[in-house]
This record gives C-alpha cells, sequence and structure tokens, in this order.
C-alpha cells in the first residue's frame, strides 16, 4: 500500500486535531470546527472508542505527523525499545531526528512532504555530502545543507523569507545567509511539541 495522496483535512479530522500535514499556518475558526467533525457522512454518529481505539489513534497521529508507512514505524519503534530511558520519549527523539523532519525545522521546507521530496532529490547535504534517504538519523554536530543549484537555493531562499519571523527550534542553529543548519544537542520530548500521547503507544505495542 503506498502514502495517502487524498485531502489532508480528512486526515486532520479523522484524529480530531491539526496534525500540522498543510504546514506552518494559522487555522480559521471554520477550520478549526471541521477538526471536531470524522470525515464521512455519518462522522459524527461515531461511538466512543475503546482503550485499544484510542492508543490506535495515538499511533496514527505520530505517524502521519511524520509521513511514515506501519513497517518503517514499528522499526522506528523497535530502534526506541532497545535503548536506555522511556520508550516514548525515545521514539519522538529518533523521529525528530530524522533527515525530512530536521529539513523542516530548520525552515527550509512548509511541510514535511516537502522535505521529503527535497531529501529524495539529492538537494540536501549533510556534512558536505548529498544524502537522499528522508529517514537518515542526524547526530550532533552535523552540519545541513543546500545543494548549490539556482532552483533549490532559491526555493529555500524563498521559504526562509515566507518564515523570517520563526526561530528554529533551541536543538538546532540556523545561518539563513549561509543557507546551512547545525544540530547542536539531541531533540527531546518538550522540543517536538506534537498532540501525541507516546505513552499510550507504548502500551499499544506491549500488547
Amino acid at each position: 500500500m503506498g502514502r495517502y495522496t487524498g485531502p489532508v483535512i480528512r486526515l486532520h479530522r479523522r484524529e480530531g486535531t491539526n496534525l500540522g500535514l498543510k504546514g506552518r499556518r494559522a487555522t480559521d475558526e471554520k477550520y478549526d470546527e471541521r477538526l471536531t467533525q470524522p470525515p464521512g457522512m455519518h462522522g459524527r454518529g461515531h461511538q466512543k472508542l475503546s482503550n485499544y481505539g484510542l492508543q490506535l489513534r495515538e499511533k496514527q497521529k505520530l505517524k502521519r505527523i511524520y509521513g511514515m508507512m506501519e513497517n518503517q514505524f514499528r522499526v522506528f519503534f523497535r530502534r526506541a525499545a532497545k535503548k536506555k530511558g522511556v520508550t516514548g520519549e525515545t521514539l519522538i527523539q529518533l523521529l525528530e531526528s530524522r533527515l525530512d523532519n530536521v529539513v523542516y525545522r530548520l525552515l527550509f521546507s512548509t511541510t514535511r512532504r516537502e522535505a521529503r521530496q527535497m531529501v529524495n532529490h539529492g538537494l540536501i547535504t549533510v556534512n558536505g555530502k548529498p544524502v537522499d534517504i528522508p529517514s537518515y538519523s542526524i547526530q550532533v554536530g552535523d552540519v545541513i545543507g543546500v545543494r548549490q543549484k539556482e532552483k533549490t537555493i532559491k526555493r529555500v531562499e524563498a521559504s526562509l523569507e515566507k518564515w523570517q519571523d520563526l526561530q528554529v527550534p533551541e536543538w538546532l542553529e540556523l545561518d539563513r545567509k549561509k543557507l546551512v543548519g547545525k544540530v547542536l544537542r539531541e531533540p527531546t520530548k518538550a522540543d517536538a511539541q506534537l498532540p501525541v500521547e507516546e505513552s499510550q503507544i507504548v502500551e499499544l505495542f506491549s500488547k
């Protein structure tokens, strides 16, 4: 099964919250109101979810925020479970450290989907070398840059201009003139600021 290519608001409504799939933009009251209505003509009549249903929805939220398929998500969860610390928080740290997410956090793109496309097309470099794997894990000290192509540079400059009032997360450093970002430390759950209860996901996979 391929990636979802339909209207993203349907996914927002399915999860009852803004997952940020349309990028960084202020939503109006009408849009926010629609998020409270599940998709489909019978959305309002949906029954109350069981504990399993609630856990499943939290997993779906996290998957959709990062644009991942089920098998890939399970790989990241198993990796998090093997590490020391709180599994749910470690999972978020691993997902935040994906190259496509870092490109998004550095304001080089408007959405994670666009960032993933940029990485796939070889437009992003890590420590001076092109990397075309969106799930590539960024490490502390890594330098993320943009390939020196006119179209790519203009694309990134336009994004930075659009979001000039925004700051990158504290775990990253951005040089807007050189179009270069650096990883200062590992990201945390607090840095991610996600509308997800990761403990529910851990319980789901523990069954």
